[in-house]
């Protein structure tokens, strides 16, 4: 297995992966988080007010996504939306499973 790795590593195909928008995207997605917990520990006289909106910014537009998706529904249904409400008063009006 490691040896077919090594020969795919050196093909054209891995070389035309490599240049691509498939790999440098997803680094660039996380290299813009990772970057902003890395200067966390820097000092305040350093931030960069136009990379700090950049980087909400950015953060806005793709939070969308995530805020679209089924758990995120699910999370706010039932935390904020009255789910555990209802379901806490299932739970009490239901009988209780007979031991069988």
């Amino acid at each position: 297995m490691a040896s077919s790795f090594a020969q795919w590593i050196r093909s054209p195909a891995a070389i035309k992966y490599f240049c691509s928008t498939h790999f440098w995207g997803p680094v660039a997605n996380w290299g813009l988080p990772l970057a902003a917990l890395a200067d966390l520990k820097k000092d305040e006289d350093v931030i960069s007010g136009p990379m700090t909106t950049a980087l909400a910014s950015y953060s806005m537009v793709f939070m969308r996504f995530a805020w679209r998706s089924v758990q995120g529904l699910r999370f706010v249904n039932y935390w904020y939306m009255g789910g555990k409400d209802k379901k806490d008063a299932a739970a009490i009006a239901a009988p209780p499973a007979s031991a069988s």
